[in-house]
């Protein structure tokens, strides 16, 4: 498998009686980072299961994660991810000294630089879709060279190659990706097409 491939599987709405289905579907299909938001049924049960089945293989994560005891109850799962929707400095420390990687949500230059300075490992555009390629470029040009960036919301696979061309390291896909309403066949004919789309990407550089 290739753990570079900087794709984050968003399952949100995941149950606990499907996470190892799905989990084993996508980690087939070349995803190697899965993420549960905390909005969905149960997250706690649902991470705790993938982390102990596929915790050795891909990084599993938590997402929505919006306050500090989040995070200490996240790491005692073994959790290896915290993701946010948004820029809270004392979340990205609290992660951090446990250990775990870091995507907080960002949109201005004013959050990036927050998280940045408070060691996130990398940022979550978000919402992508309103900020687009053009706002991203601008905002890639202050940004450190080597900051891993993520372009999440409203993105699929037929925006890869202007986003990566711009320069955004990977992105998170939810909705286009996993719906509690797909079947089984759904979720990997749709996790194949986002991960051919971003090899191909990567072939051709």
């Amino acid at each position: 498998m290739n753990r570079n491939r900087e794709l984050i599987a968003i399952l949100r709405g995941l149950t606990r009686d499907r996470c190892v289905t799905v989990g084993e579907i996508l980690i087939a299909e070349g995803f190697c980072k899965l993420e549960v938001p905390l909005n969905s049924p149960n997250p706690m049960k649902t991470i705790s299961e993938m982390q102990n089945r596929f915790g050795n293989s891909v990084t599993i994560g938590a997402g929505t994660v919006t306050n500090v005891s989040e995070v200490s109850e996240l790491y005692n799962l073994g959790c290896q991810m915290i993701v946010s929707p948004n820029t809270d400095t004392e979340v990205i420390k609290a992660t951090k000294n446990k250990g775990m990687l870091s995507f907080p949500g960002a949109f201005t230059p004013s959050e990036c630089f927050s998280a940045i300075n408070s060691a996130a490992d990398g940022l979550k555009i978000f919402p992508a879709f309103k900020l687009g390629v053009k706002g991203f470029k601008a905002l890639k040009a202050v940004l450190p060279s080597n900051l891993k960036t993520y372009a999440v919301g409203g993105i699929d696979e037929t925006h890869f190659r202007d986003w990566l061309d711009a320069g955004v390291t990977g992105f998170g896909i939810g909705s286009n990706l996993f719906h509690p309403s797909m079947s089984d066949d759904d979720i990997q004919l749709a996790a194949r097409k986002i991960v051919l789309a971003y090899d191909n990407w990567h072939a051709k550089k």
